[in-house]
């Protein structure tokens, strides 16, 4: 009897201590030879890190740059990026270019330690090697050393324990390189190329699973980018739905809106508004309208989807004096001045509220942060003036906020989900953290 139970025993013990082991090892590194024979350009790599907004990640509020410590929730706690300053203590400045490849491609440290894909290694695996080379070479070489230490994320234990991410890499994670389409002009790989590698859009836009895995990495199924609930926002859909997504952006809108943070359909609010004062404005024109052929090459997610149909009738009933209800009275009060009994707003200004795709989003969780925290424009080289809105939180109560929510999802033509006072709770708690 005691062997029957101790041998199966020992048997899953090896089966455990094979598994274990093997996460723990360094995935293979391969570089073209070519490549890893010249040299690195800094001053293209510092391009790339503009594309890949590296900055936003790894430079906290009033801190050195690319030194690390900015906050990202998780489910299970609080994890810290990492210094990736020049320092060979704390930062990269010890990196062989083959350690830089792994953490980028794989997500494992020099060290071995597996790092959380909040760090989006998922998107970094497609960029080239040449790419990396220059890259590696900013970093190293162009970006100052800071000795500010590497935080510990505010994990309890045994969740901190970080060799099961190998799993989670195993399931979820696709290393292989970008393929250009051969079928697809050379500016749609292009844009293809940057959406889906550096620039990784998909992390915010592509809705995720219960892993927190994102449901596609690459445009194979109309799930990418389209659309999601993240961090009390809602990253909009980027594919080509009537209202929802960029069906009627023209390839110029989506140009302007990276370069700007405002087009003539909408403007940035929360975490873009980073994207673009520290990206999207800085990469050339050229590398703007790849993006944007590429974006407008995909089709909407919901072919039968009909969230906007244009009438007046908002407007004339406001104009009348009949325009009834909670949320009706509060936009009347305190949104009409700059959004417009119409609310078409005012171009590059203040964004129409009619028709546009954070508004009309499934999610309404960045209509109600905006509503409540207000927000406010980049200021770039296109558009220096930061326009802001104020916010609400103060004034209105989540009930209140919630029917003024729905009423802008609701008229102009616009037809999205109701608001509810508990989804209005849910993102006041977050925004207070």
């Amino acid at each position: 009897m005691r062997k029957i139970i101790i041998v199966p025993i020992a048997a899953i013990a090896v089966l455990v201590g094979i598994c274990w082991a093997s996460t723990w090892s360094k995935p293979a590194v391969s570089i073209a030879a070519d490549v890893a024979a010249r040299p690195g350009d800094p001053v293209h790599g510092e391009y790339l890190a503009r594309a890949g907004d590296c900055m936003a990640c790894h430079t906290v509020k009033g801190g050195e740059p690319f030194a690390g410590g900015y906050p990202f929730k998780t489910p299970v706690g609080t994890i810290y990026s990492s210094n990736i300053t020049s320092d060979r203590e704390h930062g990269i400045g010890g990196y062989s270019f083959d350690d830089f490849v792994l953490a980028m491609r794989e997500g494992v440290a020099k060290d071995g330690r597996r790092l959380y894909p909040a760090m989006p290694y998922t998107s970094y695996a497609k960029v080239s090697d040449a790419d990396l080379k220059d890259l590696y070479a900013y970093f190293t070489t162009r970006v100052p050393a800071s000795s500010e230490a590497n935080r510990r994320a505010d994990i309890v234990w045994p969740l901190s324990i970080r060799w099961p991410l190998a799993f989670w890499d195993r399931a979820f994670h696709d290393d292989s390189r970008f393929q250009p389409v051969d079928s697809q002009s050379a500016e749609w790989n292009r844009g293809a190329y940057l959406v889906q590698g550096l620039a990784h859009c998909g992390t915010c836009h592509t809705p995720r699973g219960a892993a927190m895995q994102e449901l596609d990495l690459s445009g194979k199924t109309s799930l990418y980018l389209s659309g999601a609930a993240l961090d009390n926002a809602s990253p909009i859909n980027l594919r080509g739905d009537a209202g929802s997504g960029l069906g009627e952006w023209s390839e110029q809108d989506i140009v302007a809106l990276l370069q700007t943070g405002r087009d003539p359909h909408s403007a940035v609010t929360g975490p873009m508004g980073e994207v673009v004062e520290h990206s999207t404005q800085y990469l050339s024109e050229a590398d703007l309208h790849a993006i944007a052929s590429y974006l407008k090459s995909l089709p909407p997610r919901q072919h039968d989807a009909a969230e906007f149909r244009a009438n007046d009738a908002t407007l004339r009933s406001i104009m009348a004096g009949t325009a009834t209800g909670t949320g009706a009275s509060i936009y009347i009060d305190s949104c009409a001045a700059c959004h417009r009994q119409n609310g078409q707003g005012a171009s590059r200004v203040f964004p129409s509220l009619a028709n546009n795709p954070m508004v009309l989003a499934a999610h309404p969780d960045s209509l109600i942060a905006v509503i409540l925290n207000g927000s406010r424009l980049p200021s770039t080289a296109g558009a220096p003036s930061p326009l802001a809105m104020p916010p609400f939180a103060w004034r209105y109560d989540d009930a209140e906020v919630a029917e003024l929510a729905t009423f802008v999802r609701s008229n102009w033509g616009n037809h999205a989900s109701r608001v509810t006072a508990g989804q209005v709770k849910d993102v006041r708690a977050q925004l207070k953290h």
